[in-house]
């Protein structure tokens, strides 16, 4: 889930080389119908509906860490933000000031700008500050070798959010953990989803950023779970860059409206921005709010993505991170990792957020996760 164009940016060197397992009945996107779509791929629909209605509950049991060290004390943070203006990387930093006040411990954030030579002057800067750790947050840190070799020489672990394209320790770079969910999960469930609405009979669009190889990944994973399912039949694949989105996607929205009509039924993006900027076009085209398409989100999940879906406005599902859980869990590793322990190996699980499940709110706050890291720290 990359919360939004800039986080998505900051992937731009990633590529996680993931496969999906296929399950049901599968069969190609060519294959002349012989019957409905649900009694061609029974299992297919049913492990969709199955997988959204787990992933839509909004009550699950905590499914983290229940143990580990005890509070170290008197430690310092520093978050180096890719840029504040992006809500998820605020959104984790807000995280981890909150756990910071829960453990005991001072944060400071310091705001790169969402440029390279702004990030790596940030970067430099928190090295000099000598703190007990740093967050790299939403940036790659290839991108800043030079500051990330000083930390490391001056025995400052890295923690990273969205750093990598995968959970857990990271040797090139050397990170103690990164926090993100799998994509190849964020990728099932949003297709997972268009299957389960549809009941396994849509014409879909799927938008991505090629550019990027972390999105062009997304996208594959995407429409080859989408495959399983014959009903499903993939419309189009929309490569508009991300930098080019505001300016492409309502043209291109107009394009498949054209092309399509009735038979585009649903879309995939791997960003939720796409959406922002297909209202427009869909409006125009005086198509309903609530859809068709019916829109879902691949890993996002920012406030505007929730007020669209929260008021039927050309979205209708998001597939979000719980990002002040991920504050959360990110001073967690840093405290597994001032007590000489290994990181926790916590992912937390993929969620769907659609106006029936939100309860009007703009973020995913899953329950359980405080009360669960207090224990840990401070005990019983």
């Amino acid at each position: 889930m990359y919360p939004n164009r800039n986080s998505v940016l900051a992937a731009a060197a990633l590529w996680a080389a993931v496969s999906v397992l296929a399950t049901g009945c599968g069969g190609g996107r060519d294959r002349a119908p012989a019957a409905s779509p649900a009694a061609r791929c029974p299992a297919v629909l049913a492990r969709a509906k199955g997988a959204v209605e787990r992933a839509e509950r909004t009550d699950p049991a905590w499914n983290g860490p229940t143990g580990g060290p005890a509070a170290v004390p008197g430690r310092t943070l520093v978050y180096v933000a890719q840029t504040m203006t992006n809500p998820g990387v605020a959104g984790v930093a807000q995280g981890v000031r909150e756990a910071a006040a829960a453990i005991g411990w001072q944060v400071r954030v310091i705001d790169g700008g969402g440029t390279p030579a702004g990030i790596q002057a940030a970067l430099s800067q928190a090295v000099t500050l000598k703190p007990s750790g740093i967050v790299i947050g939403g940036f790659d840190p290839l991108l800043t070798a030079q500051q990330t070799a000083r930390a490391e020489a001056a025995g400052i672990p890295l923690v990273g959010w969205h750093a990598v394209s995968s959970p857990g320790p990271s040797t090139r770079p050397r990170l103690f953990t990164n926090i993100t969910t799998r994509v190849e999960e964020v990728a099932g469930i949003s297709a997972d989803w268009v299957i389960a609405r549809s009941g396994g009979n849509s014409g879909t669009v799927v938008f991505t950023d090629d550019s990027i190889p972390f999105a062009r990944n997304k996208s594959e994973l995407i429409k080859r779970r989408l495959s399983d399912c014959p009903g499903v039949r993939l419309l189009a694949t929309e490569n508009i860059p991300i930098p080019d989105a505001t300016q492409r996607t309502p043209q291109q929205v107009s394009s498949l409206l054209s092309r399509f009509g009735d038979r585009w039924t649903d879309s995939v993006a791997i960003n939720d921005l796409y959406f922002a900027d297909a209202a427009p076009a869909l409006r125009a085209a005086g198509r309903p709010g609530a859809g068709p398409p019916f829109n879902i989100g691949a890993g996002d999940g920012d406030p505007s993505a929730f007020q669209r879906i929260n008021s039927e406005q050309y979205q209708a599902a998001t597939v979000p991170e719980p990002l002040n859980q991920q504050g959360w869990q990110i001073v967690d590793e840093f405290n597994r990792a001032f007590a000489g322990r290994p990181a926790s190996g916590y992912v937390a699980p993929v969620h769907v957020v659609t106006a029936a499940n939100s309860g009007g709110a703009t973020s995913w706050d899953p329950p359980g996760y405080r009360e669960a890291y207090e224990r840990i720290w401070h005990g019983p």
